[in-house]
């Protein structure tokens, strides 16, 4: 099995990132052959600043490494390091349809947060397909939110295998972890840069903590009374990082009564910085390692260049480049 995923180098990775993306793919390369890329292609239709994209793509590398991403189990690289994903993206163009673009909930949803309608945007899912296709993965582990992406994927696949010859392109499947397929933000949406409502994973003690007591919105309940725990933002948030007794717990001291809100956001906040104790040490150690953070994505970027091509080569005979 092959296993493959990507994330955008657009700034600090938070909550969302982890547990939708980065924790899933840590376990998943015990299951298979793994490739980890940085979607830092994907990035400039956000970032426009070269040096914010070089230090997002340093950070982004650091991040995924002190989350337990193995190099000796996963080959883990700069999606820029290979150029074949630009031409199958082009390849697979020839076959998507207009109409499918449109339908593409995350173009829709970026145009309508402020980012500029450029083509690079909306053609977004058919370079997304290409990074994929490009390695015939498997499966792809991703958060809710790119489900939709996933499955244009496996259309443009199945069109080029419809035009070309069956076996042409693999058809991958979709990987969503369903505890935390959708995180929740600060704010209750969807927990994103772009509602500015995250939590960061390696955030400053202090700042974070105030984060958490003063963005997490809660009702007038006088602290006596019991509490709603229907749609409640803190529950969500706090069973992520506790274990189900604990959860429960909490349950059962909103429903009773005694408790305010506050004392909640500081066990939800307890909970987080000790869930990430660990991986704060390992990143601290691998920021006095760069060489290696570098060595790592020259290794990576080689073995999937020799994939890519591998694909690539098959592609261009199938459609009568070769």
């Amino acid at each position: 099995m092959r296993i493959l995923t990507g994330l955008q180098p657009s700034g600090r990775l938070h909550v969302g990132n982890f547990f939708g993306a980065m924790e899933p793919a840590v376990k998943l390369q015990e299951e298979g052959e793994a490739f980890y890329f940085i979607a830092d292609y994907h990035a400039m239709t956000s970032t426009h600043d070269p040096k914010i994209l070089k230090n997002n793509v340093l950070d982004l590398s650091i991040d995924f490494l002190a989350c337990g991403l193995d190099p000796k189990k996963a080959f883990f690289y700069r999606q820029s390091a290979v150029p074949e994903v630009n031409e199958l993206a082009w390849i697979l163009s020839t076959v998507c349809p207009m109409g499918l673009l449109e339908r593409c909930h995350s173009y829709k949803d970026k145009v309508a947060n402020g980012l500029a309608a450029n083509h690079a945007l909306f053609a977004y899912p058919a370079l997304m397909a290409a990074d994929i296709l490009l390695y015939d993965a498997n499966v792809v582990p991703v958060g809710e939110d790119q489900k939709q992406h996933l499955e244009v994927t496996r259309d443009l696949a199945g069109k080029i295998n419809d035009r070309y010859g069956e076996n042409t392109l693999i058809l991958p499947e979709v990987r969503i972890r369903e505890k935390s397929a959708k995180v929740p933000g600060l704010d209750g949406q969807k927990m994103s840069k772009s509602y500015d409502n995250t939590i960061p994973i390696f955030g400053d003690e202090k700042g974070t903590r105030k984060l958490i007591m003063k963005k997490i919105a809660t009702d007038s309940t006088p602290m006596e009374d019991p509490k709603p725990i229907e749609n409640s933002v803190l529950l969500d948030l706090f069973h992520l990082f506790a274990s189900e007794e604990r959860y429960q717990e909490m349950i059962s001291d909103h429903q009773k009564g005694g408790k305010g809100y506050g004392h909640f956001k500081q066990e939800l906040f307890d909970a987080y910085w000790s869930y990430f104790e660990p991986l704060r040490a390992k990143r601290l150690e691998i920021e006095n390692h760069l060489d290696y953070v570098q060595q790592v994505l020259d290794e990576g970027a080689q073995k999937a260049r020799e994939e890519a091509s591998l694909v690539l080569t098959r592609v261009r005979a199938a459609v009568g480049l070769s």
